[in-house]
């Protein structure tokens, strides 16, 4: 990171809502997350997490508030942010392969109108070997499974070479060895001072995965390091009677607690 971003926020919301037909599903969220760390946001189906990592991005509007990256707003700063989507969202039909997914990271750097060169080749092959897919630079996205597909997209993430990167439920639908490879290229992104923030679903591997959490019910119900804010009574507060069926989760943290 360059000096002059050392006391930055590598990304900073306030006060931002977002409605949907004039019902607003996030209200009035605030927090700056620091440059090199690993942040979840965690909170039940409903609760805006996929909408506040899209609010960010712009690709849905906000009724209200800010998003900045780096101190200047996201659109002026898209190039240092990488996204990965939820993998749902992708028409994993369109006639292309993996190498060319990929190669659609260097974009934001070259321009649209650049043909990709030697250089975006060497990044892309190399994106795509740190999540194990280079041998599958030449196949069709369509032809592959629900975690090589997921794979992919951090490879093109990567090939961004970005300092901020957001990704919405990255583990959605993947199998254990995936998963297990995704989260340790996120923490060697972190240990080389990127900022990675993902959407999380699973609360049992979320105190192991993430040093910072954001814990989200439309509103924001806490926001810090994981062992300050992973407690049974702020867990409650965001997940309410939801949180019955983690029952073990809530036990264990009652015990460490007493």
């Amino acid at each position: 990171m360059p000096d002059k971003n050392v006391h930055v926020p590598a990304l900073e919301v306030h006060d931002l809502t977002v409605s949907y037909l004039r019902r607003p599903v996030l209200y009035g969220v605030d927090f700056a997350v620091p440059s090199g760390r690993l942040v979840g946001i965690v909170g039940p189906n409903g609760a805006g997490k996929s909408t506040l990592i899209k609010s960010i991005m712009g690709l849905v509007p906000s009724s209200g508030g800010w998003a900045k990256v780096f101190g200047q707003p996201v659109k002026e700063q898209i190039t240092r942010v990488g996204y990965v989507p939820q993998r749902e969202s992708v028409d994993w039909d369109f006639p292309v392969n993996v190498m060319d997914v990929v190669l659609m990271g260097c974009y934001g750097r070259i321009g649209l109108i650049r043909r990709t060169g030697r250089a975006e080749q060497a990044k892309a092959r190399a994106a795509l070997d740190k999540v194990g897919m280079l041998p599958y630079a030449g196949r069709q996205i369509s032809n592959l499974s629900g975690g090589q597909q997921q794979r992919v997209f951090i490879a093109r993430a990567l090939a961004q070479e970005s300092e901020l990167y957001l990704m919405d439920e990255p583990f959605a639908g993947v199998d254990a060895a995936t998963e297990a490879a995704i989260i340790t290229l996120m923490k060697e992104m972190r240990d080389a001072g990127k900022t990675v923030i993902v959407v999380h679903h699973d609360l049992a591997t979320a105190r192991e995965y993430f040093d910072m959490l954001l814990l989200l019910n439309m509103r924001v119900v806490a926001f810090g390091e994981t062992g300050e804010v992973f407690t049974g009574e702020l867990l409650q507060q965001t997940y309410g009677g939801r949180l019955t069926v983690l029952s073990e989760i809530a036990d264990k943290l009652a015990k460490e607690g007493s």
